[in-house]
């Protein structure tokens, strides 16, 4: 090389190396926005302390006898699944789900703590609004948060609401959000499938279920208005011996005159009659038939006018349409052959166990 020329070095190859190291600093940015955003989501879902007991649910009999029926699954697991090995049928038998229907107001909600408390386990309460998300992709995600956030702390998984998220799958696939609403309950499918531990669904109207939800479901009890003996044990349990009452109510007669009435209605009977007497300060405070007569029709005409306007508004029909794998994202489609995978091996062990 002639003296005093300076040896460039190719401008290609720098160009490359920066373009190479960028990417790599792009890539863990992106790997740590991801477990960022997972930490938000798993921080959404918190455990809480059930506050309520199977020993304080009123319920008719019938039911008290299938919420005991489904808890039985969960005492004697080792005799059921190892001594009389029904896992040889049931090879994920850890997990239980349990639905409670019923009308509203008649302890759906007060049973899961109470399943909850009675398992000694913390409960995570999950609406379709926690899960919910308006960008693309985001709401399987929190589904799937919310069922590691429950096996990592051992709670027991409630989702209220669930029609909302257990609702019939569509076929008229004309938006984007239609095609998000299908994916998130296949991603619902496939965590419930392999989820070891215990869901409790609860739902005002049980017939917008998926029939594939409803396959997967152990135990489906229905919550009835309560009878009369329920509802003089709710009157008892519903109003304090604080509350100053007339001589007049009694327990009985309330039970009588409620007939129709969830507890829910009770409760807020009880609430509206109390504070009607109080406002009369400079006459009798107490709570008189009156108060608990006037309330306990307005809660009836209520209910009337609410089923009336109901029925009026034409029903909204919901089709079912089976998703294939290909229509999946990528991160669900590999759970989808695990659990493919996982239901081969299953049907190819009973198989070998036939022959």
């Amino acid at each position: 090389m002639p003296t005093g020329w300076d040896k460039q070095m190719p401008v290609q190859k720098t160009v490359s190396s920066q373009s190479t190291s960028d990417k790599v600093i792009d890539n863990e940015v992106l790997i740590r926005s991801d477990k960022v955003s997972e930490m938000n989501r798993l921080e959404t879902f918190i455990p809480e302390e059930p506050r309520r007991s199977l020993n304080d649910l009123i319920i008719p009999k019938s039911v008290r006898a299938r919420i005991d029926s489904a808890l039985n699954r969960i005492r004697f697991y080792d005799e059921l699944y190892n001594q009389w090995n029904l896992k040889k049928i049931d090879p994920y038998g850890c997990r239980i789900a349990i639905n409670l229907f019923g009308s509203s107001g008649t302890g759906k909600t007060f049973c899961a703590e109470a399943i909850a408390h009675h398992l000694k386990r913390k409960i995570i309460k999950v609406n379709y609004a926690e899960i919910e998300s308006k960008y693309v992709g985001e709401t399987p995600k929190n589904i799937t948060a919310a069922f590691r956030k429950a096996l990592e702390t051992n709670s027991v998984l409630f989702f209220d609401e669930a029609d909302s998220i257990l609702g019939k799958r569509l076929t008229n696939v004309t938006q984007s959000a239609d095609h998000g609403v299908n994916v998130s309950r296949s991603v619902m499918l496939l965590e419930l499938d392999k989820f070891d531990g215990i869901v409790v669904f609860a739902t005002n109207l049980a017939k917008n279920y998926d029939g594939a939800f409803v396959r997967r479901i152990l135990a489906h009890i229905e919550f009835e208005l309560p009878d009369e003996e329920c509802r003089l044990r709710l009157w008892q349990y519903l109003i304090p011996l604080e509350v100053p009452r007339s001589s007049a109510v009694t327990f009985e007669w309330l039970a009588k005159e409620s007939e129709g009435l969830s507890g829910g209605d009770i409760c807020n009977v009880v609430i509206s009659a109390a504070s009607r007497a109080v406002e009369r300060i400079t006459t009798n405070r107490e709570v008189s038939r009156d108060d608990l007569l006037e309330e306990i029709k307005h809660i009836r005409t209520s209910k009337q006018k609410i089923s009336s306007e109901i029925q009026q508004k034409h029903p909204i029909i919901l089709t079912e349409k089976k998703l294939e794998p290909e229509e999946l994202p990528p991160d669900v489609q590999e759970k989808f052959q695990e659990v493919s995978i996982r239901q081969y091996d299953n049907n190819k062990l009973g198989e070998d166990n036939c022959k």
